[in-house]
């Protein structure tokens, strides 16, 4: 097939941000007021894929490749770099991050030591550079307790972050403020983000998961209910939510 369907692509999105003769949305849209539909969109790759609705991620393919053009026609259109150049990119970083398949050397010494090496060749000396701010809340702090982890900033088993839980716990109770409050929260959900790891479970995964689950709960208290839920005293709603946990 080559590279027309993409060719057309770019030549669509062109004719999209033309000043004189354009769409009028697509003509006003900046990195930052696209981004939020790029992050939305590859939720929704993701989300064919758990489904594995191939027709549905067809499509959802095609809606994340046109977030890509739109974001290197604006980098374009401001003189930065295009299309091309995000792709000679790509292609530059995954022929580097694999020498033992186009570099002659005998094995790889690690997809993350490769990455580290980059960033070490970065400003940001950190071992928690790179990690981007954008990242759902539980999956960024995975990745960085992960990179913490890499140098040894890590306890030595789930004990140790199960320990941290109570004291977090603990801590909720005696906050003062709203701010003491929110602050106590997120470290709570930190360390069950940390305990997670330690038992090799993804807390993204989880956490959808469970929401899953008491969405399919709820609808089913829904159904069984004989009046408005909002009638009801919690002695009623917990019965008919043990019945539906029967089901689900």
């Amino acid at each position: 097939m080559g590279r027309a369907p993409l060719t057309a692509l770019i030549e669509i999105m062109r004719r999209l941000r033309d000043p004189e003769t354009g769409c009028g949305w697509d003509r006003v849209q900046t990195f930052e007021t696209i981004a939020p539909y790029t992050i939305e969109e590859a939720y929704e790759v993701a989300d064919a894929i758990r489904r594995r609705d191939l027709e549905a991620l067809k499509d959802e393919l095609g809606d994340l490749q046109l977030q890509i053009v739109y974001h290197s026609r604006i980098a374009e259109e401001l003189g930065a770099f295009d299309l091309d150049d995000v792709i000679a990119a790509i292609c530059a970083k995954m022929i580097r991050r694999h020498p033992h398949i186009f570099g002659g050397q005998a094995e790889t010494p690690g997809w993350e030591a490769l990455k580290a090496a980059e960033r070490e060749r970065g400003e940001d000396k950190s071992a928690l550079a790179g990690v981007a701010l954008a990242l759902p809340a539980l999956k960024r702090a995975e990745k960085i307790q992960r990179r913490a982890a890499r140098i040894g900033f890590d306890w030595p088993d789930a004990d140790g972050p199960r320990q941290k839980i109570a004291e977090e716990l603990e801590e909720i109770e005696g906050a003062r403020t709203a701010a003491e409050l929110e602050a106590e929260m997120g470290d709570l959900l930190f360390s069950v983000v940390n305990y997670a790891r330690h038992l090799e479970i993804d807390p993204e995964a989880a956490l959808r998961g469970a929401t899953e689950r008491f969405e399919q709960r709820f609808r089913q208290v829904e159904d069984i209910a004989d009046k408005p839920l909002n009638e009801m005293d919690i002695v009623q709603l917990e019965a008919l939510w043990q019945r539906a946990k029967r089901a689900f």
